[in-house]
Order: C-alpha cells, then sequence, then structure tokens
C-alpha cells in the first residue's frame, strides 16, 4: 500500500455459492472442448486444417455475457457492418470490452472462428503462415542391372497460420490488439480485402496464392492511438475499415458487467461502479470496467463483511487495482491515494 497507516486487511472465507459452482463448471465444459480439439479427438475441418486453429461459434462465445441495450446497440452495429462485407475496427479504450464484444459479434455469425493476439512479434509468416522443419526421404534408382543409386530428397513442410485457414474455410478473423503488431505485417491484408486474394511469401508452385472465401470476414481490435506499444497503421489498409468506436457503458450496464463477474452483494456493486465512474474523471490512468471487477474481487476477500466496508478499505482496494498503470515510485502511489480519497 502506499500509505503505511492503512489499516491491517483481514482475509476471510469467501462462500461457495452455487452461481459460481455454475459458471466454474460452464468454464471447465469449454476448457474440455478445446482440449479435445488441441488433442485432434474432434476430427479435422476441410482441406486437413488443424482443428485447433478453428474455434465453433458455440465456444467462442464469451461467458458471461451482459446483453444491456446498450451492448446489443453496438454488437448489432458491429455484425451488420460483417453482414455488409465489410472488414470492422474497433477503437476505444483498455478495460473498456471491446474483446468480449468481438467475440460476440462473430459468434453471432454462426461461422468458425479463427483468434490472433497482435504483438511486436507478429509479421507476415506469423499471419500468413511458414515452413516448418522437413519431410525427408529416399529414391532408389535400378534401372541398370547390379547398379543401384540413392537420392536423399528432403521436402520443406508447410504450416498455414491465422490468415491463410480463416481465408481459405470462410471464417471470421478476430484479430485483437491489431494495432500492437508493426503495420509492415499487415501489407499481405491489403490484396486480400482489395483483390480477394491471399498471397502467401514463401510458399512455391500453385499454393502460392489462396482465393478468399466469400464468407471470410475481419474483425479487429485496437486501443486508442495515444496508448504506449500502439503502432500507427497505413492509411491504405485503413481506408478498407469501417471503424467503430466503444466506449464506456451506462452505469446500469457496467453494474450489470460486474454482477456478471463476481459474487458480491448488490450494494458493493453500486457502489463500487459509482467510485469508478468518479475516478474515471478524476484521474489521469484509464479506468475500465475491468478494475471495477477486479476491486469487487478484493472486497470480497478484504472485507469482513462483504455489503459493509468504509471509504479507507475501499481507497486501499482502489489503490492496489491501479498502482501497476504508474511508474510504481512510492511518491506516485502516495499522490494516487489521495486524489482517491478526495474522489470517494
Amino acid at each position: 500500500m502506499g500509505d503505511s497507516s492503512s489499516r491491517d486487511r483481514k482475509v476471510r472465507g469467501r462462500k461457495i455459492r452455487a452461481d459460481r459452482s455454475k459458471k466454474k463448471r460452464r468454464k471447465a465444459k469449454k476448457q474440455a472442448k478445446k482440449q479435445r480439439a488441441s488433442n485432434g479427438t474432434d476430427g479435422e475441418s476441410a482441406n486437413g486444417t488443424d482443428p485447433s486453429t478453428l474455434t465453433s461459434p458455440e465456444e467462442i462465445a464469451p461467458d458471461p455475457f451482459v446483453e444491456t441495450d446498450a451492448v446489443t446497440e453496438v454488437r448489432d452495429k458491429i455484425t451488420g457492418w460483417l453482414e455488409a462485407d465489410q472488414p470492422v475496427h474497433l477503437i476505444g479504450p483498455t478495460g473498456c470490452g471491446k474483446t468480449a464484444l468481438a467475440l460476440s459479434a462473430a459468434a453471432e455469425r454462426g461461422r468458425p472462428v479463427v483468434w490472433l493476439n497482435g504483438d511486436e512479434a507478429v509479421g507476415t509468416a506469423e499471419l500468413v503462415g511458414t515452413h516448418s522443419g522437413g519431410e525427408r526421404y529416399e529414391e532408389r534408382d535400378q534401372f541398370v542391372s547390379g547398379v543401384s543409386k540413392t537420392t536423399e530428397v528432403v521436402r520443406e513442410r508447410w504450416v498455414d497460420n491465422p490468415l491463410s485457414v480463416a481465408v481459405r474455410e470462410g471464417a471470421t478473423l478476430v484479430y485483437n490488439e491489431f494495432s500492437r503488431s508493426d503495420p509492415a505485417a499487415h501489407n499481405v491484408l491489403l490484396s486480400v480485402l482489395e483483390e480477394g486474394v491471399l498471397e502467401r511469401p514463401g510458399k512455391h508452385g500453385e499454393d502460392r496464392t489462396i482465393d478468399v472465401h466469400p464468407e471470410f470476414r475481419l474483425l479487429v481490435t485496437s486501443n486508442d492511438v495515444e496508448y504506449a506499444g500502439v503502432h500507427e497503421q497505413q492509411d491504405a489498409l485503413l481506408d478498407r475499415f469501417v471503424g467503430v468506436h466503444v466506449g464506456y457503458y451506462d452505469a446500469e450496464t457496467e453494474r450489470e458487467i460486474v454482477a456478471a463477474h463476481t459474487d458480491v452483494p448488490e450494494e458493493t456493486i453500486e457502489r463500487v461502479v459509482d467510485a469508478i465512474r468518479t475516478l474515471r474523471d478524476e484521474l489521469d490512468v484509464v479506468v475500465g470496467t475491468r478494475a471495477a471487477i477486479t476491486a469487487a474481487e478484493g472486497l470480497s476477500v478484504f472485507a469482513e463483511d462483504a455489503d459493509e466496508f468504509d471509504d479507507e478499505l475501499l481507497a486501499d482496494v482502489f489503490t492496489d487495482v491501479l498502482a501497476p498503470k504508474l511508474a510504481g515510485e512510492d511518491d506516485e502511489i502516495d499522490e494516487l491515494r489521495e486524489t482517491i480519497e478526495d474522489a470517494l
């Protein structure tokens, strides 16, 4: 804690509630399905695609997912543009629910989904595919009696990566944190979106290109450009997207989202969400809905009674939740806590 005078916190045991148990069972069931797919026990898709690359819409749909009017309105806009065969770029602050929206919209299409996380290490090969090792075999020539000639042949083995799989299978490619990848890696998307053809550098012969399946769709998410680690993408590519901005939801929606992810009393959720919305206006750091979920989970542990706690504990919890956004210097943490105390 930044404030050395903060009281010692007591950790109370959590009560095992029926709804939490159900959530855990649902999560375990989904994980088991994914594991079976990765082991190949659920069969392969057409063209021999590794089934662990393609995910069914039922498995990819976020659970829990809150559907208030505000959420449904944004998702319908996304699915509408996808239906119009337009690639969609979801843009918004961290912790506002972009990823859940993207997965829900992709699941609504009823087509397989391919997932990709962007970062500095993603290049063209990570998108399209690459050679992975080789297969060795021998050819024996015995056309001349008594003379045997053996030739060792090495054939390179090509492995398709997410973009190749998605365009061939007609899947929805959900490219999360799209703007964290090097813009040069995305040049390959231009021919996909403009000409309907994917070129696979390094692949030779007739298989060098793939005709884009008519059901292929592209849905990418990005933080706002002022975030650290975010690259500005080339205009030629961005001109082919439609942009849907995702902001923070209204108070009612945020309360329902926190309630869906935690097991705390309604009064606690209301107090946490009210505090988050106040801090969002008062602090220079990003305070997303995810921070409200984390704070509510913290209160369920540190408060002796989940629906009775004072502002001191609330300030303690919010300081812990938001401190990672700072450099970590003691004076910065102290200043953060003072600002939180004043706001509360």
